[in-house]
């Protein structure tokens, strides 16, 4: 019975190293830097969005104008999903 038990521990923790993502960033820390800049322009009401000019209140908003800038720049930003 032990046995049994050991090989079924052993190919379970087998397919486990196999599904392993290769570790590395995926931002640049330059990119992060853009990000943490817009954020800042956000808490401070300076912000404004595109073509409209509309005062960004969204988190997710200025996060999203950081990593455009970034993508502009050419520095390591993954791409954009559509």
């Amino acid at each position: 019975m032990a046995t049994k038990k050991a090989s079924k521990r052993k190919s379970s923790s087998a397919k486990k190293s196999t599904s392993r993502k290769s570790s590395g960033r995926k931002y640049s820390p330059s990119a992060g830097k853009n990000v943490e800049t817009e954020m800042r322009e956000m808490k401070k009401g300076k912000l404004r969005s595109g073509r409209s000019g509309k005062k960004v209140t969204n988190r997710k908003q200025a996060i999203a104008i950081g990593l455009s800038k970034a993508r502009k720049e050419g520095k390591k930003v993954p791409v954009k999903k559509s």
